[in-house]
């Protein structure tokens, strides 16, 4: 089936009677036993729930895997991704990581006993000199966040297979609509729902999707000891959302080429960071591996009050956190996104008074660049 037609009618179980055409939000915490031993499928919603379990099949056809968990929060998905490893196993990681996945890994997973060296993932031989005997796995961010490196999925993915690790991919940039790891011989794949997936600004939901049963029986243990599932409403607004996905990243791409282009020939605008351009060191491998960009830019402007220029005086586009939705949001990653990560790490990365995020929406592209031009220009 068509990738346009799944995120239309999704998972092919039906769990009404009534012909609705919109999946019912079963909102209930608990079902009724037929009889001692018997069951629906359905006993308790932190185990599963028939919406959320239409929206992870969803998922799971979306991105070609075997099975796809929902839960609260991306950073919800990503501490549960956590409990598959144990004190003492070490993981590699892109060293340009949202600042939530780090701030995670340096205050709860390292307390909790795992150990992390962080490198250029887009660089095969920096993972190699990273490997130890506790190695376990790989965990890529492409492009990362907010500096838009890009790393060869299937090359990675070979190395690992060759040494018995997990490779781990966060595609919230991408969708499965621009890029599939599982194709390309990820392990799991790991969602923060909240974005372009929901598309809504709305609510808050993560996921990961993973390639075979047995990661699968792993996560679900987990994932109902430790309860953080995604509500049945919540559920609902993200299978909403989906309907939607190939229309809205298809759109929004092409707002954030032109954008993207403007940007370059901006006279306060020192530097794109926007795969799309051919000029970008990723161009070729995202050619290669993704059927699209997505709709990610940041750039650098000249100076510090230029930045600030920007965020205060932009108005259709908003200067708030989050990505993906409809509305166009504006970041400022050292304050906001990577405010956490000590001052030194942000620097090497380029995480300065002078970068800017932009999530490029659905409106009129001229209009979000004009909307740049004036804020760009008020003294």
């Amino acid at each position: 089936m068509n990738f346009d037609t799944l995120c239309i009618h999704g998972s092919d179980i039906r769990y009404d009677t009534t012909g609705a055409i919109s999946v019912p939000i079963f909102q209930s915490a608990t079902f009724v036993h037929p009889g001692v031993g018997r069951s629906t499928g359905f006993d308790y919603s932190r185990v599963q729930n028939p919406t959320r379990e239409h929206l992870e099949r969803t998922l799971a056809r979306l991105e070609n895997g075997v099975d796809a968990l929902a839960f609260s929060s991306g950073m919800a998905a990503l501490t549960a991704l956590m409990e598959l490893f144990s004190p003492g196993d070490h993981i590699i990681a892109s060293d340009d990581l949202y600042g939530g996945s780090r701030r995670l890994f340096d205050n709860i997973s390292k307390k909790n006993g795992l150990e992390f060296d962080f490198v250029n993932t887009s660089n095969i031989a920096e993972i190699e000199e990273s490997i130890r005997a506790e190695t376990k796995a790989v965990f890529v961010e492409t492009p990362t966040n907010p500096m838009m490196q890009v790393t060869d999925i299937a090359e990675v993915s070979r190395f690992c297979k060759g040494l018995g690790f997990l490779l781990i991919v966060d595609n919230t940039f991408l969708t499965p609509y621009f890029q599939r790891p599982l194709e390309l011989g990820a392990d799991i794949v790991l969602h923060s729902g909240t974005k372009y997936l929901c598309g809504h600004n709305d609510t808050l939901a993560g996921f990961l999707v993973v390639s075979d049963l047995g990661l699968s029986e792993r996560l679900r243990f987990i994932y109902k000891t430790t309860g953080a599932c995604l509500s049945p409403f919540d559920s609902w607004l993200i299978i909403r959302g989906i309907k939607t996905l190939h229309i809205r990243m298809q759109r929004q791409q092409e707002n954030a080429i032109k954008i993207a282009r403007w940007l370059c020939g901006q006279e306060k605008v020192k530097a794109v960071h926007y795969v799309g351009l051919p000029s970008h060191p990723g161009y070729k491998m995202s050619v290669k591996q993704a059927s699209g960009f997505g709709a990610m830019i940041s750039f650098e402007v000249d100076s510090e009050r230029t930045a600030l220029r920007l965020l205060e005086n932009v108005k259709i586009i908003k200067y708030a956190e989050s990505l993906g939705g409809a509305e166009s949001l504006i970041t400022y990653p050292m304050l906001q996104t990577h405010a956490d990560l000590p001052e030194e790490i942000r620097r090497i990365k380029g995480i300065n008074e002078t970068l800017l995020r932009l999530s490029v929406g659905l409106e009129c592209a001229e209009d979000l660049i004009a909307d740049l031009e004036q804020a760009m220009e008020v003294d």
